[in-house]
């Protein structure tokens, strides 16, 4: 009942050093999708979504921070899951891809693997949501910020119908970005929710712009504050 990307992207920190940082992105026509589908930490992204069973997900991270590959970790949970039919379950580790939708989920569902990337979604207007969401991303400019370009790839495939059912007028957002750098404070815009709204993209985009606007205005008002703390050693 909703659409998703999993991302997992490599970069140079300013030590030169490479890193890996990861996103995950999801919107629905019903509210708070972020409190279920959206998981990500150091070691990977992961959607779980249809027949929402939280436990794919929250497990599947935790299998990953325990070294296993994204596909064995995943794999192991559906075949332990009888409700694997109804389920869909994507995401991104730290080498590999994994996709899944059961022969249950909603029609339209399916999901794209692009190696780097994985998007899904099930009761959809049609399988252009799911292009329209993954060329956005593929063809963004890696100089913005990984959790606006998760945000332009939902507005794509919700330009493209998104979820189908215009019946229901609450929608809801979610975008979660993780990365192995050691930052001594995460970006307030790396963990965003949008959890009741008619207009979930348009309010994600405003919530970004505003936790933006926070973020720049806490660093410079309390740098050296920030600087001195030791809380993390």
């Amino acid at each position: 009942m909703t659409f998703s990307i999993c991302v997992r992207e490599t970069y140079e920190d300013s030590e030169g050093d490479e890193q890996y940082r990861f996103g995950v992105a999801v919107t629905t026509r019903l509210a708070g999708v972020g409190a279920l589908c959206p998981h990500a930490n150091e070691y990977g992204a992961v959607s779980t979504q249809s027949i929402t069973n939280v436990e794919l997900g929250a497990k599947g991270i935790e299998y990953l921070a325990d070294g296993l590959a994204v596909d064995d970790a995943l794999s192991a949970l559906l075949d332990a899951d009888e409700g694997r039919a109804g389920r869909q379950l994507h995401g991104v580790g730290r080498e590999g891809s994994f996709v899944f939708s059961g022969e249950e989920c909603m029609d339209h569902y399916g999901h794209r693997d692009r190696g780097s990337f994985t998007v899904a979604g099930n009761l959809l207007a049609g399988p252009e949501v799911l292009d329209a969401t993954a060329d956005s991303y593929e063809t963004s400019d890696r100089e913005l910020p990984l959790a606006r370009r998760l945000i332009d790839a939902l507005a794509a495939g919700y330009a493209e119908g998104g979820d189908k059912r215009e019946d229901l007028r609450v929608q809801s957002a979610a975008l979660k970005v993780t990365t192995t750098e050691d930052r001594d404070m995460d970006p307030y815009y790396d963990d965003l929710r949008v959890d009741a709204t008619p207009d979930p993209i348009d309010a994600l985009y405003e919530t970004f712009d505003l936790a933006v606007e926070s973020f720049d205005a806490a660093l410079a008002k309390y740098e050296d504050a920030y600087a001195e703390d030791d809380l993390g050693e």
